[in-house]
């Protein structure tokens, strides 16, 4: 029998007549479950207006790709080194079907989803080809100093996840790796410049204010790479990618990546590179979905009974790190917040952040000191960590191209993982299409409250678990214990009374990068042109204070006269 009894959300339901709570909800236990069935989804699922490869990983054409290093595919010595000294020393499938035709300079589109490797796909070509100042050619090579590659991404997140991993790669080279990217001050960022770099990696935004401040000199690139185009294409970037393209030299090498290929982005490709080979290294048989290793579970639910359920699935047995996604900004803050009153080790990320809180979370989440991360759309694509067991959705994703985003965070490099979906009574619609177009044979969810049985079965779930954490299990350090670095954040004021609050947020944080209508939390393209008009607003809003701060004191020295 469960512990809990009908909660302030039932009585609510029960009383607004919204929905009759089933008997099984709260008594009789229930055979039902939320639980998609794998085996009963095709096992091939076409994507719309997806385009044919030239190179596939299909048959024998990666045949014995565990027992071959990277220096099987001649890759320099001094980059296998630096791989061996991560752990890395077996080549994934896409590095090894791109390797060949990339390091001849041939201009690729690669496909590949995401956390299978795509990033040392590029990253081991670029390394190949520029010289770094440890080169004794670099001193007589014309335009010395100046970037020599550039690879273009969607979000900071992602950007700064990426030259990660290409300085890891690039150990020992003396290769100057340089991130530039929205929400950060220019400052830093102009003086990598100015000192010599060799490799940028950034967003198009900030990339195209430092360009047309004569900071980023394209003259001397070589190498250009689009990494997650179709998310690029998606955020409304083709502008600026254009942009950057049209000013770098016309024989570049040019490299584009992405989990999707529709035929959209393929006539982009198309467009700016020259004969390109197309390689797609995924399974067609698991194609544009991760059902063969991620557990997918899917309930009706109610919007006032959601933390509830959730607090109970956050203490699921082997649960580990887990990513909780939201459509609203306000909404991943809410839920954060009455997580972490529960007793768990939570973290927020969202377009409403500054930077440096946005990256403070993202160490913290990596750190393993909190355990769950609430987080909109933003980090469907910019994060990547291995050890993620649980996925929610805590809200319906807009379509099918989202759900399989979201719930890619799980199950990664072949590790299993679960992912749940709430769905709302006024979200049936929407998740009838994503159920239709994948094919997952639950149109109709399993309505479910905390109470409900399935709920413990289908997730392993102890019978005595509450809402509240025990204290016995609060051993996180929380998100306080990670330092919130001052990056100097573009069009925030540093004077007294403007510093960031207790969540990192400035007050002009929420508008630095907003552009385009809801593009903000990718790009964040800079807010220094605002500053003059910020200090005049502040200004405006401290008179207004000081006038009715006076009218209220002669209002009250007329009233103790009388």
């Amino acid at each position: 029998m469960l512990l809990d009894n009908t909660d302030a959300a039932h009585q609510w339901v029960a009383r607004k007549g919204a929905m009759t709570l089933p008997a099984t909800a709260t008594t009789s236990p229930s055979t039902t479950s939320g639980k998609v069935d794998r085996d009963a989804v095709p096992d091939f699922i076409p994507m719309p207006d997806e385009a044919t490869p030239d190179i596939t990983d299909e048959g024998d054409t990666l045949k014995d790709l565990d027992t071959k290093s990277f220096a099987d595919f001649n890759v320099l010595p001094s980059i296998v080194q630096a791989l061996e000294t991560q752990g890395i020393t077996h080549p994934f499938p896409i590095q090894a079907l791109t390797l060949p035709v990339a390091l001849r300079r041939q201009d690729i589109i690669g496909q590949a989803k995401t956390g299978t490797g795509k990033t040392l796909g590029f990253a081991i070509p670029i390394l190949h080809d520029i010289v770094s100042p440890t080169d004794p050619a670099f001193e007589t090579r014309p335009l010395a100093g100046q970037p020599q590659a550039l690879v273009i991404l969607p979000t900071r997140e992602l950007a700064v996840q990426v030259a990660s991993e290409i300085r890891k790669a690039a150990t020992g080279s003396g290769a100057r790796i340089t991130e530039v990217y929205g929400g950060r001050a220019f400052e830093p960022q102009i003086d990598e410049l100015t000192r010599g770099t060799e490799v940028v990696v950034g967003t198009p935004g900030r990339m195209i204010d430092l360009m047309k401040r004569s900071f980023l000199k394209l003259s001397a690139v070589r190498t250009v790479v689009l990494d997650e185009a179709d998310e690029m294409l998606d955020l409304g970037f083709l502008p600026d990618v254009e942009t950057l393209l049209s000013r770098v030299p016309a024989t570049r090498h040019t490299m584009l990546f992405s989990a999707t290929m529709p035929g959209q982005v393929v006539a982009l490709a198309r467009r700016y590179m020259s004969q390109p080979t197309h390689i797609r290294a995924q399974d067609p048989t698991d194609q544009g979905a991760t059902v063969k290793t991620v557990e997918q579970v899917i309930y009706r639910t109610h919007a006032m009974n959601k933390v509830e359920i959730l607090a109970r699935i956050l203490q699921a047995e082997g649960r580990g790190l887990t990513i909780v996604f939201t459509r609203t900004k306000r909404q991943a803050a809410k839920v954060s917040e009455e997580l972490s009153d529960k007793g768990f080790a939570t973290a927020s990320l969202h377009g409403d952040l500054g930077q440096g809180a946005r990256e403070q979370a993202l160490r913290a989440f990596r750190a393993g000191k909190v355990d769950v991360l609430v987080a909109t759309d933003v980090a469907a694509r910019g994060i990547d960590v291995d050890d993620v067991t649980h996925v929610v959705n805590y809200q319906c994703p807009e379509d099918e191209k989202t759900y399989l985003h979201r719930i890619g965070r799980t199950g990664r490099a072949g590790a299993s993982g679960t992912a749940l979906t709430f769905v709302d009574w006024e979200d049936i619609t929407r998740w009838r299409t994503i159920d239709k177009a994948l094919q997952l044979g639950i149109p109709d969810p399993v309505e479910t409250y905390h109470t409900s049985e399935h709920l413990y079965t289908d997730l392993k779930i102890p019978r005595d678990v509450t809402g509240r954490l025990p204290i016995a299990q609060r051993v996180r350090a929380g998100l306080k214990a990670e330092k919130l670095e001052d990056l100097g954040e573009t069009g925030i004021r540093r004077g007294k009374g403007h510093s960031q609050d207790k969540a990192g947020r400035g007050r002009s944080a929420r508008r630095s990068g907003a552009r385009r209508g809801g593009q903000g939390e990718g790009d964040g393209r800079g807010g220094s042109s605002r500053r003059s008009r910020n200090t005049r607003d502040d200004s405006t809003s401290h008179a207004a204070k000081t006038s009715t701060r006076r009218r209220v004191n002669r209002h009250k020295g007329r009233n103790e006269s009388a």
